[in-house]
């Protein structure tokens, strides 16, 4: 059994057998579905035939390769008890879930909903004209230091600037033939 389960913890030979569930396979389709090469496949199934977990058959020069379900059964079985476990666990999840009021609300009276508090705090002078509305003053020490604003960019969103222009020359007169 523990054989069975060494087997099965190699991610590259429970995809041979995930292939092989559709059927018997030759080994050159299952190289041609799985990213390992040749050499590597003919391993993994040896592995497998083995353990007992394949068989093979021979067709001129062509190997087939079919699952053998007993070895399987045998992980199934004992896994059934865990399976159980998790069946068990999910029933009562269920049950749990069923007895819950379908109504998403509370139970209890309906709560009203007040209006939010005003977040500005309370005058502490409000005969005084420079209350908490009165306008901010212009200048605070972060305004005060020197801004020089980016010019905007002229070219439209998506487009390139234009490339910078060359001087122009005239042709060379010495060289003209």
């Amino acid at each position: 059994m523990a054989s069975t389960f060494a087997v099965l913890a190699d991610p590259s030979r429970r995809e041979i057998l995930d292939l092989l569930r559709a059927g018997e396979r030759p080994v050159g389709d299952l190289v041609d579905r799985l990213t390992l090469t040749q050499p590597t496949v003919s391993k993994h199934l040896k592995v497998l035939r083995e353990a007992g977990l394949v068989d093979v058959r021979q067709e001129a020069q062509r190997r087939w390769y079919r699952i053998r379900p007993a070895p399987l059964a045998e992980v199934d079985a004992w896994l059934a008890p865990y399976r159980r476990m998790w069946e068990n666990s999910l029933d009562a999840l269920e049950r749990h879930l069923d007895a819950m009021p379908d109504d998403p609300t509370p139970p209890g009276p309906t709560p009203h909903h007040a209006t939010p508090p005003d977040p500005t705090p309370p005058d502490p002078n409000p005969h005084h004209a420079a209350s908490h509305h009165a306008i901010p003053p212009t200048s605070t020490p972060r305004d005060r230091t020197p801004h020089h604003p980016t010019p905007p960019d002229p070219t439209p969103h998506g487009s390139s600037p234009p490339a910078p222009s060359r001087p122009r020359t005239a042709p060379h007169e010495g060289n003209q033939g």
